[in-house]
């Protein structure tokens, strides 16, 4: 029935509802409380003027009756019209006084005969009775009581309930209306209130139309105390948003990496592809008619094809990586080792390529050496080692110290087994450093060796490089000063159980 009403309407005539219930019940209670507590009263005015009147002589009584209709003390006017009467030996009633009646009075009660049984019940008892009007039954109730006199007979006293019935109907209808008033002056608060308290939903209700119109920025105001629902629900709101958006700009971010990765692959492929078909080309229109020509032919050829293989076998191993990252399937053979056993072979195979270069082993940062144990894969860091150390010998001058430490460090992380290489090259600016480890990343080192450095083959060396060390839940850094030198250092968790 209230399916097609907003949540506002919803609230506000429920609680309308309730406040109308609550109003109605507590009228009802009020007016049966009323009129028992009146007819209480009632009684005991009828009693005092019963008793009073039973004393006196029937003249008396008659006169007392038609003096202070009802009025015998002050305050009782909770009964109307008074009708005294003595009962006859037969049961039979007559009033007191003859037929004279209050001045305006027109009602009189139709009183029960009354034998001897009926006296004994009734006598000192109230009880209610109807009235007659004219001789014809009317609907007024009268309170009677039944005394005895000091002459030794009995009376009766009846008094019109009429001030009572008054009075109850006064106080129904000043509770209908004030009843009425209060509902609708409730109701009118109950709006101000309920909009107020949905004004937040009202918030949160914009910020998604603004997301659904793609302004992922968009955020729901925290004005709501974190311990109403509402303000649990914008803080989770806003926490799901901040994930979306992160999502969303991850998602732009990869795809623009995707694309630019396909490219860059697109690029670095169409070269050694141009070159062999160029020379196969070459070969088919007969332009090689030596054998010589043919033999340096194909080892163009077979370069190229070599090169290309390389690249699509680094192609291959950056794709592992990252799904490892995603997806975290297994990439690596990882056991235990000591990176020391690295640093030798590498201090080892720097010689060997730059027997003139100054190569010294020490610790990280110049400290001496000492135990690095990690759980790893070790061809692979062998493979970022040595890509680390044939960049150092490509892009520093010939004779550059090359410094390789190995050890372990302690900070806030904790303590990290670490292997680092360091020359006393150009350095690297900061504007360089921020995309060394890019893929397909090359600075043009040929024009101002000072202010670049650069992988060697298609700029896939250091991404490699780095993939590889985060798979190994460490990290690849950079710090270098332009003109003093570049270091590279490895980090990685220290393995407790290492050789």
């Amino acid at each position: 029935m209230t399916a097609g009403l907003s949540l506002r309407t919803r609230l506000l005539l429920i609680t309308t509802a309730l406040l109308a219930v609550g109003l109605l019940l507590s009228n009802i209670l009020l007016l049966n409380s009323l009129k028992p507590a009146l007819m209480k009263r009632a009684d005991g005015q009828l009693r005092t003027t019963g008793l009073l009147m039973a004393q006196l002589p029937p003249s008396l009584a008659a006169t007392l009756a038609l003096t202070t209709d009802g009025a015998a003390e002050p305050g009782a006017d909770l009964l109307g019209d008074l009708y005294p009467a003595r009962v006859l030996p037969d049961g039979r009633t007559e009033r007191i006084g003859g037929t004279q009646a209050p001045t305006g009075a027109t009602a009189t009660p139709r009183l029960p005969k009354l034998d001897a049984t009926a006296l004994r019940e009734r006598r000192l008892k109230p009880f209610t009775t109807g009235g007659t009007t004219d001789g014809t039954a009317g609907d007024g109730d009268w309170r009677v009581l039944v005394l005895p006199t000091a002459e030794g007979g009995d009376m009766v006293l009846a008094g019109s309930l009429d001030n009572v019935n008054a009075t109850v109907e006064d106080v129904r209808g000043n509770s209908v209306a004030l009843g009425s008033a209060l509902l609708i002056a409730l109701a009118l608060v109950a709006l101000v209130a309920i909009r107020a308290g949905l004004r937040p939903l009202h918030r949160i209700e914009e910020t998604a139309a603004a997301i659904v119109g793609g302004d992922l920025s968009r955020r729901v105001p925290g004005s709501a105390s974190e311990k109403t629902e509402v303000g649990r629900l914008s803080t989770a709101l806003n926490g799901m948003l901040e994930r979306i958006e992160s999502a969303a700009l991850a998602r732009i971010d990869s795809e623009a990496r995707m694309r630019r990765f396909v490219a860059d692959a697109g690029h670095e492929l169409r070269t050694p592809l141009a070159g062999i078909s160029g020379y196969a080309e070459l070969y088919r229109m007969g332009a090689l008619p030596e054998r010589a020509d043919v033999d340096r032919t194909m080892d163009r050829i077979e370069r190229e094809a070599a090169r290309l293989t390389r690249l699509a076998e680094d192609l291959l191993l950056l794709a592992q990586l990252d799904e490892h990252a995603v997806a975290g399937t297994p990439v690596l053979r990882s056991a235990p080792m000591d990176l020391r056993a690295v640093a030798v072979d590498a201090l080892l195979d720097l010689r060997a390529l730059d027997p003139a270069r100054e190569v010294t082993l020490t610790g990280p940062d110049g400290t001496s050496v000492g135990p690095a144990p990690v759980l790893g894969d070790e061809a692979r860091l062998r493979q970022v080692v040595t890509n680390l150390v044939g960049n150092a010998v490509a892009h520093t001058p010939p004779g550059s110290p090359v410094r390789i430490g190995v050890g372990s460090v302690t900070g806030a992380g904790g303590t990290a087994s670490v292997l680092e290489v360091a020359d006393r090259g150009p350095g690297i600016t900061d504007e360089h450093a921020k995309r060394i480890f890019r893929r397909f990343y090359r600075a043009d080192g040929a024009r101002n060796r000072s202010e670049a450095r650069t992988t060697s083959g298609a700029g896939l060396g250091l991404a490699i490089a780095h993939s590889l060390v985060s798979a190994h839940g460490g990290c690849l850094t950079l710090r270098s000063t332009p003109g003093e030198g570049a270091t590279f250092r490895i980090r990685l968790p220290f393995a407790e159980e290492g050789p």
